[in-house]
C-alpha cells in the first residue's frame, strides 16, 4: 500500500518513466507469448527464438532498475530509519514498484495477444499473423504465464539487489573528506572482451559459421557464430563503458585547465561507474544498427519481419532510456554540490558550460569507438 500511495503522489515525470517500465514489459511479454505461438506450429528451432527474446529482455530489465534507483520515494534520507524506512524497507518499495509496473505490462501483453488471436482482420503482424498468434490452437497456459512472469521476476531481483547496494551505501554518515575516485577496473577485460567478439565474428563469417539459427521475424542472414561475437563484443563494450567515461575525465584536465575543466572532468570521473555502463551498452547496440543497415545493404536479401522490427525498437529504446535515467541520477547524486556552488556565488553559466564541455568530451571519444566498431563487425558481414 505504501508503494502505491507513493505512486500516487509521485512528479508527473516519475510517472512517465514508469509507464515507460510498463509499455517495455509489455513489448517484451508481446514478444514471448508471439515467440510461443510459432513454436506451437513449428517445433523446430523454438528454443533457438525463444533464447534471441533474452536481448531485448535484458534492456527492459536495465531500464527498470535504473528507473527505480531514480524514484524520489525509495531515496534515503536523514531520520527515515527512526520511522522505519530503513535500507532493507526502501529496497522493498523499489522491488515492489518495479513488480507493479512489470506486472502490469504483461497483463497489458496477454489481452493484447488474446485480443489479435480472437479478431484476425486486425493484425500487426502481417502475413504471419495467424502463424505469430497460433490461431486455431490451444496455447499451454502454464508456458504463458511462465513467459509473462521472466521480466517481473527477473527487473524484481535485479532492482532488490541493486537498491539493496544503492541504499546502504547512500544511508552512510558523510565523511568530512570525500572519497577518492578510483579508476573502474572493468577497462581491460572490455577491450579483451571487444577484440575476441570481433575475432569469433571474422572468424565465424570466413569459416561459415555452422546454419543460421531461426530469429524471430525472418532475420536468418548470420550465423550462430557470427551471433555469438556481436554479444561477446556487447558485453566488453559494457564492461569499457566506466573505465571510457573516467578517461574522458582525466583528458578533460590535462594541459592546465581552467574551472570549467576541472569542474567538468571531476564530474566525469565520478560519475563514470553510474553513466558509463549505459554508454557502453548504447555504443554497443548503435554499433550493431549500423552493422544490420550495411548487411541490409549490401545487396542480400535480408527480410526483416514485424517480431524483428519490436525487438530492435525496444533494445533501442530501452538502452536509450537507460542512459537518460542514468544521467538524471547522476544530476540527483550532485545536487548537493549544485547547491554549494550556488551559495558561494558561482555563476549559473559555469554549471552549463561544464554540462556541455562533458557532453562534447563524451561524444568526441564515444562517437568514433561507435563507428569503428560498427565498420568492424560489418566487414565480415558484407565480404
Amino acid at each position: 500500500m505504501l508503494a502505491l500511495r507513493l505512486g500516487r503522489g509521485a512528479h508527473p515525470l516519475v510517472l512517465v518513466r514508469r509507464l515507460l517500465v510498463v509499455a517495455a514489459s509489455a513489448g517484451v511479454g508481446f514478444l514471448l507469448l508471439c515467440t510461443l505461438g510459432w513454436a506451437m506450429g513449428h517445433p523446430a528451432g523454438s528454443a533457438a527464438r525463444l533464447l534471441w527474446c533474452l536481448i531485448p529482455l535484458a534492456a527492459t530489465v536495465q531500464f527498470a532498475v535504473a528507473v527505480a534507483r531514480t524514484e524520489p520515494g525509495t531515496r534515503p534520507r536523514t531520520g527515515l530509519s527512526a520511522v522505519g524506512l530503513g535500507p532493507a524497507r526502501l529496497t522493498t518499495l523499489a522491488a515492489t514498484s518495479t513488480a507493479v509496473s512489470c506486472a502490469f505490462g504483461s497483463a497489458l501483453a496477454l489481452l493484447l495477444f488474446l485480443h489479435l488471436r480472437s479478431d484476425p482482420t486486425r493484425s500487426p503482424l502481417g502475413g504471419q499473423g495467424a502463424e505469430l498468434l497460433a490461431r486455431g490452437q490451444s496455447l499451454p497456459l502454464a508456458a504463458m504465464l511462465t513467459l509473462l512472469a521472466l521480466v517481473p521476476t527477473f527487473a524484481t531481483a535485479a532492482t532488490g539487489m541493486a537498491m539493496r547496494h544503492h541504499t546502504r551505501r547512500a544511508a552512510r554518515p558523510a565523511e568530512n573528506v570525500p572519497p577518492p575516485v578510483h579508476t573502474p577496473s572493468g577497462l581491460p577485460w572490455g577491450v579483451a572482451l571487444t577484440a575476441a567478439g570481433l575475432a569469433v565474428e571474422t572468424y565465424a563469417s570466413r569459416s561459415g559459421g555452422g546454419s543460421a539459427p531461426p530469429l524471430p521475424g525472418q532475420f536468418d542472414g548470420s550465423s550462430a557464430g557470427v551471433l555469438a561475437g556481436w554479444s561477446l563484443t556487447a558485453i566488453g563494450l559494457a564492461l569499457a563503458g566506466p573505465g571510457i567515461t573516467h578517461l574522458c575525465g582525466r583528458l578533460v584536465q590535462t594541459l592546465r585547465p581552467g574551472a570549467i575543466r576541472l569542474l567538468a572532468g571531476r564530474t566525469l570521473m565520478t560519475e563514470a561507474r553510474n553513466i558509463g555502463r549505459p554508454l557502453g551498452v548504447l555504443c554497443a547496440v548503435i554499433s550493431g544498427v549500423f552493422a544490420a543497415t550495411s548487411l541490409s545493404g549490401s545487396g542480400a536479401v535480408r527480410p526483416f519481419g514485424p517480431l524483428t522490427g519490436l525487438g530492435a525498437a525496444l533494445v533501442i529504446g530501452c538502452t536509450a532510456a537507460t542512459l537518460l535515467t542514468a544521467t538524471v541520477e547522476s544530476r540527483q547524486a550532485r545536487a548537493a554540490t549544485t547547491t554549494t556552488l550556488h551559495h558561494l556565488g558561482a555563476p549559473a553559466t559555469l554549471l552549463r558550460t561544464a554540462a556541455a564541455v562533458r557532453a562534447t568530451a563524451i561524444l568526441t571519444i564515444f562517437a568514433p569507438l561507435t563507428w569503428m566498431v560498427a565498420a568492424l563487425a560489418a566487414i565480415p558481414l558484407t565480404a
